[in-house]
């Protein structure tokens, strides 16, 4: 699981943004306010009444901007009003009160410290399905499962694909309805032996302290998974049907995914689905306003090898330079010369900074005055995207990034080494492409290779002559020859958009009692990893990262995501139960 960006707050005396989910000062606030910096800031932004009866007729046309007298920032991120069920409001409203209730809130602890309670932990390089018994894991849980939620066995039809993946289809009444397909991954990130004494309690335990619910995979990702089981148990429970179907697409490692992805397209076919949502952003607390984050992009992905070969010998009578002394000066190369980064116009990015723009109201007045402009301004573009990325979290989003993450050479000390290697794990922007990132490195390294006279080849291409004499070789590669293009960009203008964002109003409101379109921001934004969702791109055009986790003034992350001490705070289960029902209901109604 990768966290989505969540912009830091800005320092004004230190010039910078320091880390990831930090509020501004107060006094900065007040400061701010005393100057009028925000004045005129995003009043309340609606949908008119257009959502007659959830029948979201072209509802693109129905977003709603600042009027001409006043501030221009609805232009610049335009919200949907909150959406809530018309047709199952009884339902949905009665589902709410059974969520608050103590009861529910046990069963649903209970529910989830259960699924923990079975490791389902998936490594790299695993043998073939039926011989390598680490793939064993998966059958108790699909046990606890059925146990655990009896009625979506027995209403939802099970098709278990590549023999642990599950797909569960809950057929609606009408065929003709592009079916809801919601995502979620059973396997958890290993824990290390070494650190199990670490952990506050144990890593498997399903723990529950009264406020937190610990373990392996209470985070990341079982609590999206019985989420979504939890919602659809309950809704059965209380009689519904639905008239668009519901698919659930449970992957086990990134196999199971793709092994999924190829059966629904052979099942349903392209496009044949109405969005999808897969596990992803959250909210949280951000220059002042409440911020949600459904990513509409993953950035791509490529890890490139790095080898040299040389003569080998007695380390007695070394060369000048040895292969792990040219590979280093050939990292050391790579790190002196990062990726250029560029906020540009359009991507998830700076859509992302113009609802900061729009919406918060702590953000910077010079930064905010920047952004305002930055459509048409080449300059505030410029001035913006200096002050965002003096954070660096933030300008690690939106550029392509380098990593060093392994190395590899030599045998003995007294050998010299004939090979060294390394790789450099790549996130590629997701408006550059796998082959700008195998230019990059070709041409970043083809100095180098002539100041150490050394036969070049890179991604398969032989750039120096065959015959021509050399001390060694410089080869660049595909490391495991995984490349993935950027996520294509799911569009925040359409309908689809719509729908989840006035779901996640509704949900947030609802779980606070609260009123009214303005209390939470919903801002798209990207993921920097990947999710299973790479195999998912035929299924539609309309692909969500977000699963309401409540970051607080954080990030997922900050609760020991694949690491030591993994949890979830139960009220934000609860909440994430209550979005998974809501998109149903609303999805079910849904039309455009």
């Amino acid at each position: 699981m990768s966290s989505p960006a969540f912009p830091p707050a800005y320092d004004e005396k230190k010039g910078e943004l320091p880390q990831p989910g930090a509020q501004a000062p107060v006094q900065k606030r007040t400061r701010c306010m005393g100057r009028g910096l925000v004045k005129g800031l995003v009043a309340v932004l609606a949908l008119l009444t257009c959502l007659h009866s959830l029948h979201i007729v072209n509802l693109h046309s129905c977003w709603v901007s600042h009027n001409a007298a006043s501030d221009v920032s609805a232009d610049l991120c335009p919200q949907a009003s909150v959406v809530v069920p018309q047709k199952n409001g009884e339902l949905w409203k009665s589902l709410g009160k059974t969520y608050d209730s103590d009861a529910f809130k046990a069963r649903a602890v209970e529910w989830l410290g259960g699924a923990v309670r079975v490791p389902t932990q998936s490594y790299d390089k695993m043998g073939p399905i039926g011989e390598d018994p680490r793939w064993e894991v998966f059958p108790p849980f699909h046990d606890y499962l059925l146990k655990a939620f009896p009625l979506v066995h027995s209403t939802l039809e099970l098709t278990k694909v590549n023999t642990h993946g599950l797909v569960y289809v809950w057929k609606g009444s009408d065929a003709s309805l592009k079916p809801l397909l919601l995502a979620a991954h059973q396997d958890v990130v290993p824990v290390n032996p070494d650190t199990v004494d670490k952990w506050a309690h144990p890593p498997f335990s399903g723990h529950f302290d009264g406020e937190r619910i610990w373990g392996r995979g209470s985070s990341d990702d079982k609590s999206g998974l019985i989420g979504i089981m939890s919602s659809i148990e309950s809704l059965l429970e209380s009689g519904f049907q639905p008239t668009r179907g519901v698919v659930l697409a449970f992957g086990f490692d990134e196999e199971g995914a793709q092994s999924i992805g190829k059966y629904l397209l052979e099942t349903y076919g392209e496009n044949a689905f109405l969005l999808l949502v897969d596990e992803g952003g959250g909210f949280a607390n951000q220059f002042g306003g409440v911020v949600a984050i459904p990513a509409i992009a993953e950035k791509g992905y490529i890890d490139v090898r790095v080898e040299v070969t040389s003569p080998g010998g007695h380390s007695s009578v070394p060369p000048s330079h040895t292969t792990i002394g040219i590979l280093s000066q050939l990292l050391v190369h790579f790190e002196s010369h990062p990726y250029e980064a560029s906020l540009n116009r359009g991507t998830p990015m700076y859509l992302y900074s113009q609802c900061l723009a729009a919406h918060t109201p702590d953000l910077p007045h010079k930064l905010r005055k920047a952004l305002k402009k930055a459509d048409k301004s080449d300059r505030a573009l410029k001035e913006a995207q200096k002050e965002l990325f003096k954070s660096k979290p933030f300008h690690a989003m939106v550029g392509t990034t380098q990593a060093i993450d392994l190395i590899e050479g030599g045998v003995k000390t007294n050998a010299l080494p004939e090979r060294a290697w390394a790789v450099v794990n790549h996130r590629i922007a997701t408006d550059s492409s796998v082959d700008a990132a195998k230019e990059h490195d070709t041409a970043l390294l083809k100095s180098l290779a002539q100041d150490f006279n050394l036969s070049y080849t890179a991604f398969g291409e032989q750039l120096t002559g065959k015959d021509a004499p050399a001390y060694g070789t410089l080869t660049i590669s595909d490391a495991w020859d995984t490349a993935l293009e950027p996520a294509p960009i799911s569009p925040v203008d359409a309908p689809e958009y719509a729908l989840l964002s006035g779901t996640i109003k509704a949900t947030y409101n609802s779980y606070r009692e609260l009123e009214g379109n303005d209390n939470i921001i919903v801002a798209p934004g990207i993921m920097s990893g990947n999710t299973d969702t790479r195999y998912y791109w035929a299924l539609t055009p309309h692909i969500y990262r977000y699963n309401h986790a409540n970051s607080g003034n954080g990030t997922a992350l900050d609760h020991g995501v694949h690491t030591i001490n993994e949890y979830i705070n139960a009220d934000t289960f609860y909440e994430m139960i209550r979005f998974f029902t809501t998109l149903i209901l609303n999805a079910d109604e849904f039309s455009a």
